[in-house]
């Protein structure tokens, strides 16, 4: 990859923000390295059909980022990269989300923005739409699990991904406790230079 155009697309979860502290964490990072126009974070709408056009606009923008999806986000990811042939890390992704949503349909509130909605049948509709087969490519798809997720079983991302590079941590949880200190590798596996992340001070992350 070409180190002078690395980028970075966040694709946060379901309720979640592009204030999440992952995509926060993230964020300040880039800004500490004066980064910040090579990342795009972007608030998705809760429906899939939205947010699948929002991520393919900054897809457009970026040119050829590296996905970083979280939860639900790791879904999105999952079929962005499929799609286009893009790298990816998948962190605690939901796997075949349309199967998981049985007795939660109805009002919905993100946790972030307080906006209120109804997930009804019609979103797990399109997030069937958006299945794709297992990634087959280890040099393509990161997975990182940590057995403590209380939200999702990472099992199911074991399973389905076992093909692809798996990072699995015992403990944890589904926010995916010690992101910031993995951030170093994430920018190493977008292709930003070594030197620049040799420089990443310990106190910035």
């Amino acid at each position: 990859m070409n180190q002078d155009h690395s980028t970075l697309l966040y694709i946060h979860g379901l309720n979640s923000s592009a204030t999440s502290h992952k995509a926060t964490q993230l964020a300040e990072l880039m800004k500490h390295l004066g980064l910040s126009e090579r990342l795009r974070v972007p608030e998705l709408h809760h429906h899939p059909r939205q947010a699948l056009a929002q991520l393919q606009g900054a897809i457009e923008e970026l040119g050829r980022p590296l996905l970083v999806g979280s939860s639900l986000g790791g879904y999105y990811a999952t079929h962005l990269a499929e799609r286009h042939g893009l790298k990816a890390v998948l962190i605690n992704p939901a796997v075949n989300p349309h199967q998981l949503f049985d007795g939660f349909l109805g009002t919905q509130k993100n946790l972030y923005t307080g906006e209120s909605w109804e997930l009804t049948h019609d979103h797990v509709a399109a997030l069937a739409e958006l299945e794709v087969p297992a990634p087959q490519d280890p040099q393509r798809i990161q997975v990182w699990l940590q057995t403590g997720d209380q939200t999702l079983d990472y099992r199911r991302a074991q399973g389905f991904y076992r093909a692809c590079a798996l990072h699995i941590e015992a403990g944890g949880d589904h926010s995916f406790q010690g992101f910031e200190q993995r951030l170093p590798a994430l920018l190493g596996f977008a292709g930003f230079a070594p030197q620049l992340l040799q420089a990443i001070e310990p106190s910035a992350l």
